[in-house]
């Protein structure tokens, strides 16, 4: 019988997962667009700070962190001259051995041989190249000095191929002899690719004669020089970071143990090869080891190597070089260096933005990133979601009057259809209708459906309204810190407009030194005006327009403002500056709000600073026109605009 084990899933994302909703991307996006970043800064910050609504997603700062720490961490591991270390060790060791054999010997030759001994020089590489062929009459000091030989084979062959320590434990003449091949074999192989012989038949022989010495197992020939590439370049970091000295005795044993094992030739060849095919991997640098373990030089060269890494990982993941892109992380780096799991987190924030073109909600336009009309329709949405959760409950809902008509919630009752209705057909009345009539008539099984029968279903009338939302766009608001709030509030309305009362007219004015049609898109991503002057006068204007262009609606006007007017229009159309705000500016703009009494539009004001001029300039507005002020704070600026607006529509159904 078969038994089964279970565990987490290792090979990738979790194909159950759930996908992730690119709308919490577009709503952490939108959120910092509507506080004055641009599109592109405010995506960039969110792949920084990981995917919203997700658990476990890390975003690019996360790694970068884990990128740090593991560099620290490397560079307390140990010290870079831990091979040198050694060898010193056991040279002074087979020495001392010879020594003790010599001494008790009273003859010439003994004293000839601790003479040699005494005159060893003190530089390691040199005193093991003038014992290489000294007779050792001490079988122990011979065995230690193979030792040391053993160590530099190893150490000097692992640090450029890794896992050849384990591949050449014991001292097997064969073994080298294969490494041997193998370096031929690799040097002609690359020599064939230069040439523009080399194919993958050829790359797969090669690794199946001498696969033993890759256990990264790479699949073809770019993979191995890669890894080949590193290590070499992280061996020549090796060097340079060690003192002048430290340098000259190691590059002096390890060219010794090549020249002794035949290697010296094919490893300047494969030095050379590499060079030139990874120019990149930044040969002739150095870097700083603060540990106090001696490392050897093979777990010396791949700590470098992975240093190396980390370094071109934090510099990618930092995204603060001009042109940064995603596409810029390398992904075998953040395997090597994090893990898998942070290759599936790279790969779902290189998605973020792809899904949010692909689904339209942000389009490059002349190298730009932009919000779309379906993501500013979405961000209005957010905000106007937001501004209900924060409306005390009760009944906050639609405008209506409460006798049918055509449009509005339904009333739960039917009535007869007629010519030019477009109100829902009552299904059910109307199939019961023509079932009764077709069993007085004695018809058949079969159902016809006749004029007489259809009923639409009855609604609550609901009037028009002409909407005017006046916003302050003047660089005071950025200084109060109330502009984000005046956008999202300005989304939040004309979202509830044209998704609930579609037959409303609303019209969205700017107003700083002149005044202007706002469209929603365009209200999302507008920056503050830097200019002097909050030209109400020519806003009032703009609105009244829109007014008489819809004499049947309701006129409703809100303004959102933290300053008194300071600016009006000139008779040539140019706007006219003056603070404190002069006559004319007062007495044009008045005229304004008579316009709009007469109308029978009342202004509503939100005052978002306490200044004592604006205090009263609104107060008398609110005397002459008999419109209402209030001073919300800015978080609480969307409620109370998109609360009064459902007031004074209720309010105006209600009294026709």
């Amino acid at each position: 019988m078969s038994r089964y084990r279970y565990g987490a899933y290792q090979d990738g994302p979790d194909p159950l997962a759930p996908p992730y909703d690119v709308r919490d991307a577009l709503d952490a996006v939108g959120d910092a667009v509507l506080e004055g970043v641009r599109p592109d800064e405010a995506l960039r910050d969110l792949l920084r700070r990981g995917l919203p609504g997700v658990r476990d997603r890390r975003g690019l700062d996360d790694m970068l962190r884990e990128v740090r720490r593991r560099r620290r961490e490397l560079r307390e591991r140990g010290r870079l001259d831990g091979t040198l270390e050694e060898a010193r060790a056991l040279l002074d060791t087979a020495i001392g051995q010879e020594r003790a054999e010599l001494f008790p010997d009273p003859s010439d030759d003994a004293r000839l041989r601790e003479a040699e001994l005494d005159t060893l020089p003190d530089d390691t590489a040199q005193a093991v190249r003038r014992l290489s062929d000294y007779r050792w009459r001490s079988g122990a000091a011979g065995e230690t000095f193979e030792k040391l030989k053993d160590l530099l084979r190893r150490e000097v062959l692992d640090a450029r191929f890794q896992g050849m320590k384990q591949a050449l434990q014991g001292q097997d003449p064969q073994a080298m002899e294969r490494v041997k091949d193998m370096m031929a074999a690799l040097n002609r192989m690359l020599e064939r690719d230069a040439r523009g012989e080399h194919t993958q038949d050829d790359f797969d022989r090669f690794m199946q004669e001498y696969g033993e010495f890759f256990p990264d197992a790479p699949q073809n020939l770019e993979e191995l020089v890669d890894s080949l590439a590193r290590r070499a370049a992280a061996m020549d970091r090796l060097l340079n970071s060690l003192s002048p000295e430290q340098r000259e005795e190691l590059a002096g044993l390890m060219d010794q143990m090549l020249q002794d094992a035949g290697l010296a030739m094919e490893m300047t060849r494969l030095n050379d090869a590499l060079r030139a095919r990874r120019p990149d991997l930044g040969w002739g640098g150095s870097e700083r080891m603060t540990g106090d373990e001696p490392l050897g030089m093979g777990d010396a060269t791949s700590a470098l190597a992975e240093l190396a890494d980390l370094s071109g990982l934090e510099s990618a993941l930092g995204q603060d070089y001009p042109g940064a892109r995603l596409d810029d992380i390398d992904e075998d780096a953040v395997r090597r260096a994090l893990g898998r799991q942070a290759v599936d987190d790279l790969q779902n924030l290189r998605r973020i933005e792809a899904e949010l073109e692909r689904q339209g909600y942000l389009a490059r336009r002349k190298g730009k990133l932009e919000l779309t009309p379906k993501a500013v329709r979405r961000l209005g949405e957010t905000a106007l979601r937001r501004v209900f959760s924060q409306l005390a409950s009760g009944r906050q809902g639609d405008h209506d009057q409460r006798d049918a008509g055509q449009a509005g919630e339904l009333t739960g009752t039917s009535r007869p259809w007629t010519f030019g209705d477009e109100q829902p057909l009552d299904v059910v009345r109307t199939v019961s209708n023509a079932i009764r009539r077709n069993a007085m008539d004695g018809g058949g099984a079969a159902v016809k459906l006749g004029v007489d029968d259809f009923e639409v279903q009855e609604t609550e009338r609901r009037t028009g309204a002409a909407v005017c939302l006046l916003v302050d766009l003047s660089y005071s608001m950025v200084l109060r810190g109330t502009w984000a709030a005046a956008k999202q509030t300005t989304l939040a309305l004309h979202s509830l407009v044209t998704s609930r009362f579609p037959q409303d007219a609303i019209q969205i004015i700017g107003f700083s030194n002149y005044a202007r049609t706002l469209h929603p898109t365009e209200m999302a991503g507008l920056d503050w005006d830097m200019v002097q002057g909050t030209n109400l006068h020519h806003a009032l204007m703009i609105a009244g327009r829109h007014l008489d262009g819809h004499p049947d609606f309701e006129p409703i006007v809100l303004v959102v403002t933290d300053g008194e007017p300071t600016a009006h229009l000139l008779p040539d159309g140019r706007s006219l500056f003056d603070y404190p705000p002069s006559a004319d500016t007062l007495v044009l703009t008045m005229a304004e709000v008579d316009k709009m009494t007469r109308r029978g539009a009342g202004m509503n004001f939100f005052m978002l600073a306490d200044d004592r001029r604006l205090v009263s300039f609104v107060e008398e507005v609110a005397r002459r026109n008999g419109g209402r002020v209030f001073a919300p704070d800015a978080e609480r600026l969307g409620e109370y605009v998109v609360s009064d607006y459902l007031r004074v529509r209720r309010g105006r159904a209600g009294r026709r």
